[in-house]
């Protein structure tokens, strides 16, 4: 019996080592996983505003590409200036480019213990790819066509800047921080020659190029909102599992 007595007061203590451990590799999986989850706050928050700039240089150019289709239509109404600024806002192009911390190649996302973000987690690399796709396809048309098409029929050295003189472009400057000073970008000066806004207008590819950089933006600004309501609910679920340990 005393024999007896001895095994079973080593299998128990073997019990207890082992619950011990267990509970210690428990304790620094879940501070491991705090340390994630507020890192994944920092860069969402960090992405969400980037995204909310790159939806606001979409709505901006498919304002403008609106306005230029309502000079055609109706060009007794239209002035230079303003065929300029718009013009000068349908050229340039934004691209999402947000921190992406791939939890699953480093196999961290084990440690994330609510399915619904770990989920959103390991689709946000294919969600970002879908809205990328889109913006540089409009890169792809504006370099090889819009651009060129413009340098052939009108002189772009005003409209751009008149988008530098009006801080258009400062919007797509990489900036840390929100406010205070940020790095200008140079005026250039009129151009010297003539641009014929009548001819620009009249010319029917440039409905076409229009066209095109309406709806691919419009297009690639409905992905953004989606995709930001995707960052919203991401950053809903991380204030749900962070606690104050």
């Amino acid at each position: 019996m005393y024999a007896v007595g001895e095994i079973l007061l080593v299998v128990i203590g073997i019990l207890l080592a082992l619950q011990v451990n267990t509970w210690n590799e428990k304790r620094i999986e879940r501070k491991e996983e705090q340390a994630i989850l507020r890192q994944l706050k920092t860069e969402f928050t960090l992405n969400l505003e980037q995204l909310d700039d790159k939806i606001k240089a979409k709505e901006a150019l498919m304002r403008s590409a609106h306005a230029l289709f309502d000079f055609i239509d109706h060009p007794e109404g239209h002035n230079q200036d303003s065929i300029d600024f718009h013009l000068g806002r349908t050229i340039p192009f934004s691209t999402f480019d947000p921190i992406v911390n791939d939890l699953a190649s480093s196999g961290a996302l084990r440690l994330i213990r609510n399915d619904s973000l770990k989920l959103m987690l390991s689709l946000w690399t294919s969600d970002i790819s879908n809205v990328q796709e889109d913006e540089l396809s409009w890169k792809f048309y504006r370099d090889n066509y819009y651009v060129p098409f413009l340098v052939e029929h009108y002189q772009l050295r005003t409209i751009r800047d008149l988008a530098i003189q009006s801080g258009f472009l400062n919007s797509f400057l990489i900036r840390p921080e929100k406010g205070g000073d940020q790095p200008g970008v140079e005026g250039i000066g009129r151009s010297v020659h003539k641009a014929d806004s009548d001819h620009l207008l009249d010319h029917p590819n440039f409905e076409d190029h229009l066209e095109r950089a309406l709806s691919t933006n419009t297009f690639a600004h409905a992905q953004s909102l989606i995709l930001r309501e995707k960052i919203l609910a991401i950053l809903t679920l991380l204030d749900g599992e962070i606690t104050g340990i």
